[in-house]
């Protein structure tokens, strides 16, 4: 025990009764053993009281406040003694100075360094004066005679204007109503304005035409009048403006909607017209070829046409493929479409899988893809007319005993309404007799389409 003792650096040893324990063999923990300081007395800062100025009241030890100043080391300072430099200080001197802005020749005193005596005064570089134009009698009878205005009171005009640097409000207060007939604030700005341009011109000795500020009094009047019927509201006619505020915003929506829309449906016929003027073209240079003897072309030698309506994959990958493949429809098309071509291919009774040659390829993906575009011109064309339905409703509500006429559906119009049923398709010469009319009714009910008798 005495080895373990030396080792581990302990004097005490442990009594006769007293067991090795952990105490003996580490030592006794002295910092847990000080006594603790009790806690001083935690003061609140007292209700509405800011941070900063109960931070004045105390220093860091909580100490009261000295009852006379001191400069003893409680005062909470952590420097006592200032540190000075080695450079003497600037001296400082009690000066007069003059204000240029004053014209009475008052003189001041303030403190001011002595390397800046005889220095201008600082704050002269903020008189900034209005340059006001001047004139001669010559020049007055030559120039500037008005049948308003007498020079009696454009000199007291542009007087006061120097005065008071073209602050025309009080240049309208201090005017002399008794001795001149009362002006406006408007007509003093469009008499001062027009004598300063034609002093201009006068004076000017270039050869082009000086720049010449010009001032409209009647523009003025009328933005004051505005400003004050502005002002003047009515707390109903202010809740009026803000709903027709809001109405305004909802035509502007409906109308770049309904732009949208037939921009959209412009796009539909012009894609519908192109591949029409396509396909014709291609069937008058089939028309012009020389049938001659030649081997039959391999399925990926054949062009494949891209279609507006439905564009389907072309399979020039390396490996064994189906040719009924090509007549499977993309992922894009939606649900949708894909049961408006069923339900057409069994008005038209047509297969939905027929036998996949090349030539049959071919035109069953043509013809699926005239459905589409078909479908969505249809359906583009049929909301257009709903809308152009309600809004001659809304009309003929808004304004009763008048109806609003609108001009007839175009060709266009009439043959994609026409173009998707069954009867259209087997049999022209009836269509061209008949067209159809869509009957849209209120906008709560739904279109019907019916022939025309």
């Amino acid at each position: 025990m005495a080895d373990i003792r030396d080792i581990l650096d302990i004097n005490e040893a442990p009594g006769p009764q007293e067991g090795v324990t952990k105490e003996s063999i580490l030592g006794h923990n002295e910092k847990s053993k000080k006594k603790q300081k009790p806690l001083r007395e935690v003061v609140k800062r007292p209700e509405g009281m800011h941070r900063e100025l109960y931070a004045l009241l105390y220093t860091d030890n909580k100490d009261a406040p000295p009852l006379i100043p001191s400069d003893t080391v409680g005062t909470g300072y952590k420097q006592l003694k200032a540190k000075l430099g080695m450079r003497r200080v600037r001296p400082w001197k009690w000066m007069p100075f003059t204000n240029p802005a004053r014209t009475d020749g008052a003189v001041f005193h303030h403190w001011r360094r002595a390397a800046d005596e005889g220095k201008e005064y600082p704050f002269a570089q903020f008189n900034k004066k209005v340059p006001i134009p001047t004139y001669t009698d010559a020049e007055y009878q030559q120039h500037l005679t008005s049948d308003g205005w007498t020079k009696e009171e454009t000199d007291l005009l542009f007087d006061l204007g120097q005065r008071f640097d073209l602050r025309f409000v009080v240049i309208h207060d201090r005017w002399d109503k008794e001795k001149f007939p009362n002006r406006t604030i408007e007509d003093m700005k469009s008499r001062y304005y027009e004598v300063c341009g034609t002093l201009t011109k006068a004076k000017s000795t270039a050869t082009h035409e000086p720049k010449v500020f010009s001032f409209d009094a009647e523009h003025e009047k009328r933005r004051k009048e505005q400003l004050k019927r502005l002002f003047e509201r009515k707390p109903e006619e202010i809740e009026e403006e803000q709903m027709l505020l809001a109405e305004l915003k909802k035509i502007e929506v409906r109308k770049k909607e309904r732009e949208k829309k037939t921009q959209d449906l412009q796009k539909l016929i012009t894609a519908a017209d192109n591949q029409a003027e396509a396909r014709k073209l291609d069937k008058k240079a089939q028309k012009k070829k020389v049938p001659q003897q030649q081997a039959r072309p391999k399925p990926e030698a054949v062009p494949t046409l891209e279609f507006t309506g439905i564009k389907f994959p072309d399979f020039k990958n390396s490996g064994v493929t189906l040719r009924s493949h090509r007549m499977k429809l993309p992922s894009n098309v939606g649900q949708k479409k894909s049961k408006a071509i069923e339900q057409m291919l069994q008005e038209l009774g047509i297969e939905m899988n027929p036998m996949p040659t090349l030539e049959i390829c071919t035109h069953f993906n043509e013809l699926r893809s005239d459905m589409v575009l078909l479908h969505e011109l249809r359906t583009a064309l049929s909301s257009c007319v709903y809308e152009l339905q309600t809004l001659r409703h809304q009309y003929e509500a808004l304004c009763p005993g008048k109806t609003l006429q609108h001009p007839p559906l175009p060709s266009h119009a009439t043959s994609i309404l026409t173009s998707l049923t069954p009867q259209a398709m087997q049999s022209p010469t009836k269509t061209e007799k008949g067209e159809i009319i869509d009957v849209v009714g209120s906008p709560g009910t739904p279109m019907v389409t019916t022939p025309a008798t």
